[in-house]
């Protein structure tokens, strides 16, 4: 089985029955992301009503890893000598994974193991909350396609000093190189930095445009990511666990050819029609970066941490909420902006909390307006800010 027709089909069967018709050495990339052990079935609706599913429940450990192992000795014989294989996992098994991987494809060809960390809403669990999943990146050989990512240097790095080559002295110690005249050499072209093995994606929010209701839908950065860290245009990508095909539509996207295989009917069809309709959901948190969402200044945040309060970015009405609720009911605090009058954040603020149904809130003052005549909302305390005291009382 490999032919032209082979390629960019999904296939509804157990994955092993598809691996052993695929011919040796004819995969570049395999990317599985394989029941969890979670021991339940999951499921899920979508908008218009279909609801897709799989069983996850074993007999026990043993049963999961050798129904595992028997595919993976599958996927590194189908894999070409400069391929790789990576296995996405969470704390449930893998441990478990991590061994059998080893076994099969033998401890030297271990590459990486990649945290993926997201921020999702917290639950009623006790403990800390999951915020990550591990990916096992093995290669078959040591001899493994891999094509460098580099990613921007961090605020703190002093990058006049990234571009001075160093040398080191006689007694082993660096320091900056110097030409003939003392000046001082500056090293070559920098590309950033090699991209780490944490990689912060975010999670699929529920209106995201790529959300197709599927459980366990993973992102289309996260799988872009990884098929072009080892492919190249033209190369084939394989999901033996593909489910609702973002691996495939990514592969597709960067012109990558695919194979796709479930065992569910309902997730080949999914995948299909993901795959005639290609919808991705940028993420305006890896484009804009984390603090073009923090627009409070810093005199507005020193008087915030006089309150046990929670900041909120981004809303001219509410600047934070506290912690503990008054009356069963959540309470906002708004400070006195530099260029609003007492009466412009008092406004704002009451539109806030209409909004929000608050039953009482604070205003914070910070200087004092031409205009005496101010009207506050019986629901909202006015307090005085200490520079503001400070300043009266000069």
């Amino acid at each position: 089985m490999q032919d032209k027709e082979t390629y960019n089909k999904v296939y509804t069967a157990d994955c092993l029955e598809v691996l052993t018709q695929i011919e040796d050495n004819s995969i570049n990339l395999v990317y599985l992301d394989p029941p969890f052990f979670t021991q339940r079935i999951h499921s899920l609706t979508d908008k218009v009503g279909n609801e897709y599913s799989f069983e996850d429940r074993w007999e026990d450990k043993a049963e999961y890893i050798s129904f595992l192992k028997e595919r993976m000795m599958e996927v590194r014989r189908v894999l070409k000598e400069n391929g790789s294989v990576f296995v996405h996992c969470d704390k449930t098994a893998s441990h478990n994974i991590r061994v059998m991987m080893d076994e099969v494809f033998g401890v030297k060809m271990f590459r990486s193991e990649i945290i993926w960390t997201y921020r999702r809403w917290s639950n009623a669990k006790v403990g800390l909350l999951d915020a990550h999943q591990n990916i096992y990146f093995y290669s078959k050989t040591k001899d493994f396609k891999f094509n460098f990512e580099y990613t921007d240097y961090s605020a703190t790095t002093n990058i006049d000093q990234i571009y001075q080559e160093r040398v080191r002295d006689a007694n082993g110690k660096t320091r900056y190189k110097t030409d003939e005249e003392g000046e001082i050499v500056s090293s070559e072209e920098k590309k950033g930095v090699p991209l780490g093995d944490v990689w912060n994606i975010p999670y699929l929010n529920p209106k995201a445009k790529e959300r197709v209701g599927y459980p366990t839908q993973k992102p289309i950065l996260l799988l872009e990511r990884i098929i072009k860290l080892c492919t190249d245009e033209g190369d084939v990508v394989l999901d033996p666990f593909c489910g609702s095909g973002t691996t495939l539509v990514a592969a597709k996207m960067l012109n990558r050819r695919y194979i796709g295989i479930d065992r569910s009917a309902e997730a080949c069809s999914l995948s299909q029609r993901r795959l005639e309709k290609l919808i991705k959901t940028e993420s305006e948190l890896l484009k804009k970066g984390i603090s073009s969402y923090e627009n409070k200044s810093e005199d507005v945040l020193n008087i915030l941490k006089s309150f046990d309060c929670i900041v909120v970015q981004r809303n001219k009405g509410l600047d934070a909420i506290m912690k503990k609720m008054v009356d069963s009911s959540l309470v906002g605090i708004k400070v006195q902006g530099l260029n609003e009058s007492l009466q412009e954040a008092a406004d704002l603020l009451a539109a806030a909390m209409e909004k929000r149904n608050f039953k009482s809130s604070i205003l914070v003052r910070t200087h004092s307006d031409l205009i005496d005549d101010v009207v506050v909302s019986g629901k909202i305390k006015l307090v005085d800010s200490l520079q503001y005291q400070i300043g009266n009382k000069s």
